[in-house]
């Protein structure tokens, strides 16, 4: 590569990276682009950083549109969309698959709203079905009466439909409770399973010393009777009796330490309201119903364990099938709890107004924010597949986000706290603005009839005689910093500063909510959430709720109405 085409390289990286950021460029940006695009000048790093300075230096002075005329002259590759490579698995392969159909299933709880630690079982569930062209079961584990209610098995729905998550069948637990009281009839009949009616407190105490109770005792046909007194209301009340599997009571895997399979609960479902008071406990729901649907692959999050002895015992008394389990850590977001522990209080305490609140890792609170679900799936794939927990930084999220909504959002001004500038000797006229630096989104157009506005924050650092951009607009020199500052046009393009500005005829009021860490290690953050008044151009009128803006030198942020916007990230 000779001399005028290594210039004419690093021409070329200036230019898109100034379009890319408002028309600034640096030089060390440059120069590692150009290393990393022709890795024999690293030899050369003394020869080219003066040619770099030069040349960075002249395309900062360039506006904005005569940059994008360049590249579309010169550069038209750059405007070209690249085709999607196909993406490579980031997961590791499953084992025990020859031979088998694949199946696997996502089986929430119905009883709160689904977060990004659901979002990462549910990703990484249909991943692996659709790795091995198998199918994915939804199921949910609705076996809690009284904590479940219809919006949250609707609200699980919602987010797996705005995740772009595909699933093949959908089960209620509670649908099939009869199949579940046959096989716990069998463990009884087996003696691999009793009767107890020992105290809570008693229990506790027996599992922590290994000690079995008398209960333990009873033979097969007083525990069959009993089992079937627990369905008849005259006989035991709710927390009176139990059902347990009999495990073992000395073992070091407290799982084993005969567990709990069935108690009495009189609350009313949501789904099958008072149909049921005997209720199975997730250890035995959840992997009669794995083997019953043929389930080959179980993703579970590390907290269960433990509890694969016990689950393997279970199937293994009733001549089951067993699914192969794949454990992964918890995925956290910084300062953005996801427990319902943690949650609620904070909605009943009016901390928070809501679970769409944006400031919450919820699904509802990241779409809300602007954060879009091809994101949230790259993250947590980014993240691989690990037992250890992660307690992410949110601009994590942000970094995969910004990749995906940066081609598409529209640029617009935005000012606060505004100053006047009076345009002297300005002849009204329209300026065509380009809706993206490099991407065709278009163009608006913005009549000035000789007075912008301009942020207070930028005004302050503004002084007589000084040149400042106007972004679109031209060079002004200011005149005046008086009551109102007075500016006129230069044929000068040598300005450091460059500032937004909005054509005091052409605005929109509107607020933007900017959401911000909930808590800052245990304590809340009072100041996690502000909201501020500003006027922007009147083109975000025109806009589509919903639609992703990047207001310049301030951030991305999502229009949710015509009066509101929220910021999603910088």
């Amino acid at each position: 590569m000779n001399d005028e085409e290594i210039k004419n390289q690093i021409r070329k990286l200036a230019l898109q990276n100034a379009a890319e950021h408002d028309g600034q460029t640096r030089d060390k940006t440059i120069l590692a682009k150009i290393l990393g695009t022709v890795p024999e000048l690293r030899q050369k790093v003394q020869e080219i950083s003066p040619v770099i300075s030069e040349l960075v230096s002249e395309i900062n002075q360039i506006p904005l549109e005569e940059q994008q005329k360049e590249i579309a002259e010169k550069y038209p590759e750059l405007l070209q969309v690249e085709e999607k490579k196909p993406e490579q698995n980031v997961l590791p392969p499953l084992k025990n698959t020859e031979g088998k159909n694949i199946i696997t299933r996502f089986p929430p709880a119905p009883n709160g709203y689904p977060h990004i630690g659901h979002a990462k079982a549910a990703i990484i569930s249909e991943e692996y079905a659709k790795m091995y062209g198998g199918k994915m079961i939804l199921r949910f584990e609705d076996t809690n009466a009284g904590t479940e209610r219809l919006e949250y098995y609707a609200a699980i729905k919602v987010g797996l439909d705005w995740l772009g998550i595909k699933y093949d069948n959908v089960e209620h637990v509670s649908d099939n409770l009869e199949v579940l009281y046959e096989n716990a009839e069998k463990l009884i009949k087996s003696n691999d399973a009793y009767v107890c009616t020992c105290k809570q407190d008693d229990i506790s105490k027996n599992r922590r010393e290994m000690t079995e109770c008398k209960c333990t005792k009873r033979d097969t046909e007083e525990n069959e009777k009993m089992w079937h007194d627990m369905f008849n209301e005259k006989k035991y009340g709710e927390g009176k009796i139990l059902l347990r599997f009999r495990g073992d009571m000395k073992s070091g895997n407290t799982t084993m330490r005969d567990p709990a399979l069935f108690r009495i609960n009189t609350a009313r479902h949501a789904r099958v309201e008072l149909k049921y008071r005997v209720w199975p406990t997730y250890d035995f729901a959840g992997v009669i119903f794995d083997s019953m649907s043929g389930v080959t692959h179980a993703m579970r999050s590390k907290e269960f364990e433990l509890r694969k002895e016990l689950h393997h015992a279970i199937l293994d008394k009733l001549g089951m099938e067993k699914a192969e389990f794949i454990f992964f850590g918890r995925l956290d977001l910084e300062g953005m709890p996801v427990a319902k522990s943690a949650l609620k209080p904070l909605i009943e305490n009016g901390k928070i107004p809501w679970y769409d609140d944006p400031r919450l890792p919820t699904l509802e609170g990241l779409k809300r924010r602007g954060i879009r679900p091809e994101a949230v799936r790259k993250f947590i794939l980014s993240l691989g597949l690990t037992k250890n927990d992660t307690n992410s930084p949110f601009a994590t999220l942000e970094a995969f986000n910004k990749k995906i909504v940066d081609p598409e959002s529209v640029r617009l001004h935005m000012v606060n706290d505004t100053r006047r500038i009076k345009l002297v000797g300005f002849d009204p006229k329209e300026i065509e603005l380009a809706n993206h630096p490099t991407k065709d989104l278009g163009k608006r157009s913005v009549r000035v009839d000789g007075v912008v506005l301009i942020s207070g924050s930028d005004a302050k650092e503004i002084k007589e005689g000084e040149t400042i951009r106007l972004l679109g607009l031209g060079v002004v020199r200011i005149n005046s910093m008086a009551n109102e500052i007075t500016a006129e046009i230069t044929d000068d393009n040598d300005a450091e500063k460059k500032i937004q500005w909005v054509a005091e005829n052409d605005t929109a009021k509107i607020k933007i909510i900017i959401p911000g860490q909930l808590f800052n290690g245990e304590k809340f953050n009072e100041d996690s959430l502000k909201t501020v008044e500003v006027l922007v151009e009147s083109a975000y009128l025109d806009l589509k709720d919903d639609s992703e803006i990047q207001f310049v030198r301030f951030g991305y942020c999502r229009k949710e109405s015509g009066h509101q916007a929220i910021f999603t990230h910088k």
